[in-house]
């Protein structure tokens, strides 16, 4: 018991402290890198009409539209922290997504020898330009970590071309983040691992794409998705 009582007095005990005084700074700039896992969340539109035999005949076809994995991708950018008070700071962190999001769509009046629906699958490649606007709230500086919670909203420009794939979001997005981390006050700089969670709340669907496809075999396709938002989990180290 008494050696229990010792060691987490020694724990508690203060250390050295590494760039003492790099969070009394008004504004200070860093850099970071990081892993992106990009998903979509889609609505089907359900039952829809075709037209068959050179546009004389009508067909209700139901393809269903799914994002079923979550893709890795890379993220880097810069950061520029302001000092608010002892606790809160406001971040702004210009960042490039590179990603994509897997989409397989099943057409349920199309099955294969199993009695099971025929699935066609689209690559859908993201590169996005991001500038989120984030509040950090920071607690007490021990030693040499201090953790961290996060809020924001982030800007964000698909730059992904035009094609004739199935389906595209819009060039224009915005997402909400939440998230946490910690700072890390080493010799020379500070490390910051972070993990945030990022989801859209405007619908994201570009129904406009299903004009420019010149397959009309890809139109079912293209029409079966109402809506759709985007969600995104980044982890991210900051180096300040």
């Amino acid at each position: 018991m008494l050696v229990a009582v010792a060691t987490m007095a020694m724990a508690q005990q203060r250390k050295v402290q590494n760039k003492p005084y790099i969070d009394l700074r008004p504004l200070h700039f860093g850099i970071h890198i990081g892993l992106n896992l990009q998903d979509v969340e889609l609505r089907n539109i359900g039952p829809q009409y075709t037209l068959l035999n050179d546009n004389a005949e009508l067909e209700q076809r139901t393809v269903l539209c799914d994002a079923d994995t979550w893709n890795p991708g890379f993220s880097v950018g810069v950061v520029a922290d302001m000092r608010l008070s002892q606790h809160f700071s406001l971040r702004l962190a210009p960042t490039m997504h590179f990603g994509s999001k897997h989409l397989v769509f099943r057409d349920l009046q199309d099955l294969n020898d199993a009695g099971q629906p025929r699935e066609t699958s689209q690559d859908m490649k993201n590169t996005y330009i991001a500038v989120p606007i984030d509040l950090k709230f920071s607690a007490q500086r021990f030693n040499n970590y201090r953790p961290y919670v996060m809020a924001g909203i982030s800007p964000m420009l698909n730059l992904s071309s035009k094609d004739q794939d199935y389906t595209h979001l819009k060039r224009y997005d915005a997402m909400l983040e939440v998230g946490f981390g910690c700072d890390y006050y080493l010799p020379f700089f500070k490390l910051i691992p972070e993990l945030k969670f990022c989801f859209s709340p405007f619908d994201t669907f570009d129904k406009k794409h299903v004009d420019e496809l010149t397959d009309g075999n890809k139109q079912a396709f293209a029409r079966s998705i109402d809506k759709a938002y985007s969600k995104m989990i980044v982890l991210t180290l900051y180096f300040e």
